[in-house]
């Protein structure tokens, strides 16, 4: 029973939970992406090459009749975009951060009291 006591503890600690939800929104967010890369991007950008090489779809770029190379492109693309978005969110929480710090930053007692003193000699 200490067991099973102790699991669902852990299980409903707010960074399981967290990470949980972060799962779940990753997931929702890779179809964004995908669709992304393979609705606007690809069309938009890679249309010449795609041209160039008689496709419609990166996907169905294959080298040497077995290797698929579009797909390993449209799945690096898909990372690129990711990685991407998630320095620009990192980025943001950091600045936030900063500011809460630099806000909530109090003078040490000492360096107050030197402060003290200093003002007290000038007089």
């Amino acid at each position: 029973m200490g067991m099973m006591k102790e699991f669902r503890e852990f299980a409903l600690k707010g960074n399981v939970v967290d990470l949980a939800i972060g799962v779940i929104i990753g997931a929702a967010f890779s179809s964004i992406v995908s669709s992304l890369v393979d609705d606007v991007i690809t069309p938009l950008l890679l249309k010449p090459a795609l041209e160039a090489a008689n496709l419609q779809d990166l996907d169905k770029f294959v080298v040497f009749g077995t290797v698929k190379i579009g797909k390993f492109l449209s799945a690096v693309l898909k990372f690129l975009i990711v990685a991407f978005i998630l320095f620009l969110i990192v980025k943001a929480i950091n600045r936030f951060k900063k500011k809460e710090e630099a806000a909530t930053a109090v003078t040490p007692e000492d360096i107050i009291l030197l402060r003290e003193i200093r003002d007290a000699l000038k007089k």
